[in-house]
């Protein structure tokens, strides 16, 4: 089975441990960033969505017209554009990119955020309309004959795009979410289904409501699954764990009195169930399976990707390898400093678990089976 690895497409130097030193647009940052994760054997990088950031669709496209190799996945709101001009941009960008196109469809969590560009419905009808937007995408990039649509959220008659992607027959569908409505629509749609990371035994108990939901939606086939990281890698254990109490500290001084790292997210009471499930873990621990640490959650407010993964980078690469025997096919990874890490993270802790997926590969040609490691399945909370 093979393995992917997704970093970030960031467009400044900022994260959640410092402010960016400059402009939200910062193009040569933007491509630094990118050529590093090219450069050091990433395959693809999320280009994020929020309401005040730049279009992640424009930032792409120039990355794209710069690097050779590096696929893109594009972060879409369905609220913010009508499926058929979406599916317009998708395709040029795909024409763009040669083909490195994979757009990730968020729904949306937050209902403050939401509003901030007029979006009043309720968590529950987003997904459903992101569910007709997927399918009017995938039929506008696929149909060359004019289509009517008419559902609850989208309406219309007679179109057709002459704009085609170059991928066929379409490129690829992200979905992610944790709760029984985001479950329903990504399972019936999507090609990729994105998690947060979470512990081994509740990352195979999401896992399952995915396959659970594609085959309820009628599929034959299910979504491959992608599960995200924040990992803190230093050359001895010693070091590590330093460097994620010092993460920790550094993301603390700047949410002193209360203040949200993000306009998106605020620190306590999320409203959508994965940042609710992050902070439920914290709460019962700090520590999991292998190398799974939940304070950089705690103290984002489970914003996002927030858990990471401590250690050294054989360490890390065998916390992610007992994911990937999990059924875990893209590994989703972004650090607090993003160009560093990048580079640390593609150097030292890639190629061992490239290495290792050949020998686990090679072994299940050979009728050999391998079952999870008993050390990697306890919790110290």
């Amino acid at each position: 089975m093979p393995v992917e690895f997704l970093g970030i497409g960031g467009t400044h130097d900022g994260s959640e441990t410092h402010a960016r030193s400059g402009g939200v647009f910062d193009k040569e940052y933007t491509l630094r960033l990118a050529r590093a994760h090219e450069d050091f054997g990433w395959d693809r990088v999320l280009f994020a969505y929020g309401s005040g950031s730049p279009d992640p669709a424009q930032a792409a496209a120039y990355v794209a017209t710069k690097l050779d190799k590096l696929q893109i996945l594009l972060a879409h709101r369905p609220n913010v554009s009508y499926p058929t001009f979406a599916a317009k941009t998708f395709a040029s960008l795909d024409q763009i990119s040669d083909g490195r196109l994979t757009v990730h469809f968020i729904t949306g969590g937050n209902d403050h955020e939401q509003q901030r560009e007029g979006d009043y419905l309720t968590k529950d009808q987003r997904y459903g309309r992101t569910r007709e937007a997927i399918q009017i995408i995938k039929k506008a990039w696929t149909s060359d004959e004019p289509f009517d649509f008419e559902g609850e959220y989208y309406r219309f008659a007679d179109y057709v795009s002459d704009v085609k992607p170059v991928q066929k027959p379409r490129p690829g569908v992200s979905f992610g979410g944790s709760s029984p409505a985001a479950y329903a629509a990504g399972g019936a749609e999507a090609d990729i289904y994105c998690l947060w990371g979470e512990p081994l035994a509740q990352t195979a108990e999401q896992i399952e409501s995915v396959k659970a939901a594609a085959l309820a939606a009628g599929r034959t086939d299910v979504p491959r699954i992608q599960v995200a990281f924040r990992p803190i890698i230093a050359p001895t254990e010693e070091l590590a764990w330093e460097k994620a109490y010092a993460t920790v500290g550094a993301i603390k001084d700047r949410t002193k009195g209360g203040q949200p790292l993000t306009r998106r997210h605020k620190l306590t009471e999320p409203e959508n169930t994965g940042s609710q499930r992050l902070l439920s873990l914290a709460a019962q621990g700090e520590r999991f399976d292998r190398a799974l640490w939940t304070p950089t959650a705690a103290a984002t407010g489970g914003a996002g990707n927030s858990n990471a993964l401590v250690g050294t980078p054989e360490t890390v690469a065998q916390a992610l390898l007992d994911y990937y025997d999990l059924g875990v096919e893209i590994l989703s990874a972004r650090g607090y400093d993003m160009l560093g890490d990048t580079i640390d993270f593609g150097r030292y802790v890639i190629p061992i678990v490239r290495e290792e997926v050949a020998k686990r590969d090679a072994e299940r040609a050979s009728g050999v089976t391998r079952a999870p490691a008993e050390d990697a399945l306890a919790v110290d909370g």
